[in-house]
């Protein structure tokens, strides 16, 4: 069953990576809208029809709704330790994404001071200047990188856009280490596909891509919710320690989460 959020502002829910997360969902509550179509995505798949009328929320409503939230959370033990946007589908595909990343900024400072404000993104909008300039904005810029090889990327990420993964690399060097990088790894099958992002040759071309990138911090993880696709792999602790390690080995921060 697909996890999707009805909310614009939903939690605080304690998150394993960010604590006490004040959630934002800037997409429409009847469906997941992505660029990514992920085997393990825990809202479900890509709708194969939209609702053409499908209402995205503007930046004053979203505006006034985020800072009703705070006002009744701030000085409460569910006061949020992170703004978190992720939501039902990509954040960075909200027309006013930039102008929304202003007002959080704006609001937390006001409020709470000590929150984090994070974006959870797929990467796909990060060449478009404008979501590149928000994402500097802000202290957790989340991007997703699930595997070494673009055969792979295709596979566990079902991209609905064309990816060029030497540019995504580039355009993630452009945060100059201000960027956390994200991977999900996993064993499975699709549609009678097989893949695996834990083979030698993924695991060694995705550390190449970190040595590239200098990310503040990598976090890896494993499926922890219901996914879509059922053929899928948890790994095991020792297996996501040993991928930990080899991060460590190149002098990188990161964290695992099994």
């Amino acid at each position: 069953m697909a996890f999707l959020t009805e909310d614009l502002v939903f939690g605080p829910i304690h998150s394993r990576r960010l604590g006490n997360s004040l959630g934002v969902n800037l997409l429409p509550k009847i469906g997941k809208i992505c660029t990514f179509n992920c085997v393990y995505c825990e809202c479900g798949w890509n709708p194969e029809k939209r609702d053409g009328h499908a209402k995205l929320p503007t930046p004053r409503e979203y505006e006034q709704t985020l800072e009703d939230a705070l006002k009744n959370l701030v000085g409460t033990p569910k006061e949020p330790d992170s703004i978190t946007f992720s939501g039902n589908g990509e954040p960075t595909l909200h027309p006013d994404f930039p102008e929304i990343i202003d007002i959080t900024v704006r609001l937390r400072d006001k409020y709470v001071p000590k929150a984090v404000i994070s974006v959870l993104t797929n990467g796909t909008r990060i060449h478009d200047e404008k979501v590149f300039k928000a994402l500097q904005k802000i202290d957790n810029n989340i991007c997703k990188l699930d595997g070494g090889t673009l055969d792979i990327i295709n596979k566990v990420n079902l991209p609905n856009v064309k990816i060029d993964l030497e540019q995504y690399i580039k355009d993630l060097q452009r945060f100059e280490g201000q960027v956390i990088i994200q991977t999900l790894f996993l064993r499975g099958e699709h549609n009678g596909v097989r893949f695996d992002n834990t083979t030698d040759k993924e695991i060694n071309l995705w550390l190449e891509h970190l040595k590239k990138i200098k990310p503040r911090k990598t976090m890896i993880y494993v499926i922890d919710r219901e996914t879509p696709e059922k053929n899928l792999e948890k790994l095991s602790t020792d297996e996501m320690a040993k991928i930990a390690e080899k991060v460590k080995s190149l002098g990188l921060n990161v964290e695992y989460y099994s």
